[in-house]
């Protein structure tokens, strides 16, 4: 491809595409006194030219293939310096909402439709320059869109520039993205986002009111060619809009003081067919979008900044609750949103652990708490942040109770928890959800921690409780003497000969399978084994719909995390999560067992201190007959075994010990008389 003679790539790009860890590129500069010298870059970080190292990997069998979508990346990525890649990633996707929107232009004049560019994009944010003067790239991102769609090939580009600049993106964690959108903004109509980064909580509020869940390759040509280039289009909705349910229109608003960002967003939002309105900004000293109410705002704030405006919003009329205090920055935000919300309109913004205790701002939790405006505190991890769930006042009278909630353990009580709140504000929730009367809270501190709100146990309930706990934790623990396997040791240690996972998957005898890095999430029939099940030994908890692209597990089958836990799977019916590697035996051969308690055994020589992932392919397994690999495979099971057995246990043993603790302090437990 004569496009590809001015592209360089870094090590790791070459390992990316090559499939092999970092170390493996460094070993090959080292050994191989013909492998490529550097173009560019600097000593600890060198540039190579793509033509020259793609030559020498073929002429010494590595295998490697330049995918139509990794030429486009690494053409960007030569084209400019890192300061200036979102700008560019932005233009990309600039073009293709043109290519969406009027895919005749393209198609009957080529780059000569580029002057319709702006005129057709006038709804995206800035007043950035969006021409792309680089027209063979042009080129190679509209055949490219032309076989996935302008959609998937955009997510497919964002997804690559944000693994290049994860320490720089603002990203809310998926999960808790999800739940702040169906808390808030579950009945549609205007949501706003006045920090909305690169558009992750906007996002969910697309897909909550019906935007495209995540489509495979639509025939076997693009198939292989996801397969050969490694780029997970499924990232992203087919190129297509799908009606919202029944309800409200979903519009999309949202402020970003980062106009590369800010870029970012409103193409995301707007190649999905979304109506909305995205500006570029600073929302506390700018409102771009001042005067506009929403049915329902959704925030992940930046935390601890200390000029954010304090001397010269000080007279700002969206102080309504108290002039937030130098060090609160986050308490101006939270007034923004509540200004920019109907009334009876909700607010769902994330805040550090630390704004529910510190003494600063403990008169605008106090007046936040008297108006009804502050409705719910939830702690989503130890440490923070919490969520905070706020309604704009209309008039009507105050909950004389606020609902709090300690998630951290299980984020799934929320949801519940607040419906159950929402319906009867008075009602006695129990679990690890209560509601604590307003009036205790307006003492001298102010302060709404969650955990020092702990639901206080009733005193049949806390018995009962802890007799079960107690009961389960002896029964338990009695089982461990006789769960350990049966090992003899040896006088002197036995070597074996290896393998590498990377030679038994070129071999045939593994299948290695990855999960799409993003599925529909929370929704939908199929059950779906996450990372979290697959560390903690649990079963399948993910839910979603279903999909030709999804992996389903089957029993035999070995899942690996990108951290290092491994589990041989014993039950089919379930989708392979996101985050999650397969490997696939062939049982007349290998062992599922046997491969399963090497990989586990050998996780930490394999995670690179760069990226703090796992490279599986390079472990080494032992090469065996299959009768000695049962023998081992039977071993390995005994002690994955035993270790959800522990798992059992100190989970059981943490519940008896904070029953405990709690039960001597509040008066439900005594001591024993040790003398009777």
């Amino acid at each position: 491809m004569e496009e590809s003679q001015e592209i360089t790539v870094n090590a790791g790009d070459i390992a990316r595409l090559a499939g092999v860890g970092r170390a493996a590129v460094s070993n090959w500069r080292r050994r191989h006194e013909d492998f490529p010298q550097p173009v560019g870059g600097t000593a600890s970080s060198p540039l190579f030219a793509l033509p020259e190292i793609a030559v020498w990997l073929r002429a010494n069998g590595k295998s490697f293939e330049v995918s139509l979508g990794d030429l486009v990346w690494q053409r960007m990525r030569t084209s400019v310096d890192d300061l200036r890649l979102g700008e560019l990633v932005a233009r990309v996707g600039a073009f293709l909402l043109f290519l969406r929107r009027e895919p005749a232009a393209w198609r009957d004049h080529g780059t000569k439709s580029l002057t319709r560019v702006a005129g057709v994009t006038t709804d995206l944010p800035g007043s950035a320059d969006l021409r792309l003067d680089d027209l063979a790239l042009v080129r190679l991102v509209a055949e490219l869109a032309a076989e996935h769609g302008p959609l998937e090939v955009f997510e497919f580009l964002f997804g690559r520039y944000a693994e290049a600049h994860s320490r720089q993106l603002p990203v809310t964690r998926d999960d808790v993205a999800a739940l702040m959108v169906r808390l808030a903004a579950g009945d549609g109509g205007v949501v706003l986002d006045p920090a909305c980064g690169v558009g992750t909580l906007l996002l969910g509020a697309a897909s909550l009111a019906g935007a495209p869940k995540a489509g495979a390759p639509k025939n076997a040509r693009e198939a292989a060619s996801e397969a050969t280039s490694k780029a997970v289009f499924t990232n992203a909705s087919k190129d297509r809009e799908t009606s919202a349910p029944a309800g409200r229109k979903t519009v999309l608003m949202g402020q970003e003081i980062n106009e590369t960002n800010a870029l970012l967003t409103a193409v995301r939002v707007l190649l999905r067919g979304a109506e909305a309105r995205i500006v570029a900004g600073d929302s506390l000293r700018e409102d771009g979008l001042a005067g506009e109410l929403a049915d329902a705002v959704v925030c992940d704030p930046p935390f601890n900044e200390r000029v954010w405006g304090h001397e010269e919003l000080a007279g700002d009329p969206r102080w309504e609750y108290g002039l937030p205090p130098r060090g609160e920055s986050e308490l101006a935000w939270v007034q923004h949103c509540l200004a920019r919300v109907r009334p009876g309109g909700l607010v769902a913004i994330l805040m550090p652990a630390a704004a529910a205790s510190r003494r600063p701002g403990k008169r605008i939790r106090g007046n936040l708490l008297r108006a009804g405006a502050l409705r719910a505190v939830v702690t989503l991890a130890p440490g923070g942040p919490d969520l905070w769930m706020l309604r704009r006042p209309d008039g009507g009278r105050p909950p004389s109770q606020l609902l709090v909630v300690d998630a951290a353990e299980d984020l799934s009580i929320v949801e519940p928890a607040w419906r159950a709140y929402v319906a009867d504000p008075e009602a006695e929730l129990s679990g690890e959800s209560r509601t604590v009367r307003i009036i205790d809270l307006l003492d001298d501190e102010v302060d709404l921690t969650p955990s020092r709100h702990r639901p206080q146990h009733g005193g049949l309930d806390f018995l009962r409780d802890f007799t079960d706990a107690l009961t389960r934790f002896k029964e338990t623990s009695a089982l461990l003497p006789d769960a350990t396997p049966a090992l003899q040791p040896l006088a002197e240690r036995q070597d074996l000969p290896t393998t590498t996972v990377g030679e038994l998957a070129k071999a045939g005898l593994i299948t290695i399978l990855q999960a799409p890095a993003r599925m529909s999430a929370d929704e939908g029939p199929l059950p779906v084994l996450t990372a979290d099940d697959t560390a903690a030994g649990a079963p399948p908890s993910g839910r979603t719909t279903l999909d030709p692209a999804l992996v389903m597990i089957r029993p035999g089958d070995v899942v690996t995390t990108a951290l290092g836990a491994v589990r041989v799977i014993t039950h089919s019916g379930a989708a392979l999560g996101p985050q999650l590697t397969l490997y696939r035996v062939d049982p007349q051969r290998l062992d599922s067992g046997f491969l399963a308690g090497f990989l586990r055994s050998a996780d930490a020589a394999r995670i690179h201190p760069s990226s703090s992932r796992l490279d599986v392919r390079r472990a080494r397994v032992p090469m065996l007959p299959l009768s000695d690999q049962r023998m081992y495979g039977t071993a390995f099971r005994e002690l994955f075994a035993l270790e959800d057995r522990l798992r059992e246990t100190r989970t059981l043993g943490e519940t008896l010990l904070r029953l405990g603790f709690d039960g001597l302090v509040d008066g439900h437990l005594r001591p024993c008389d040790q003398g009777a």
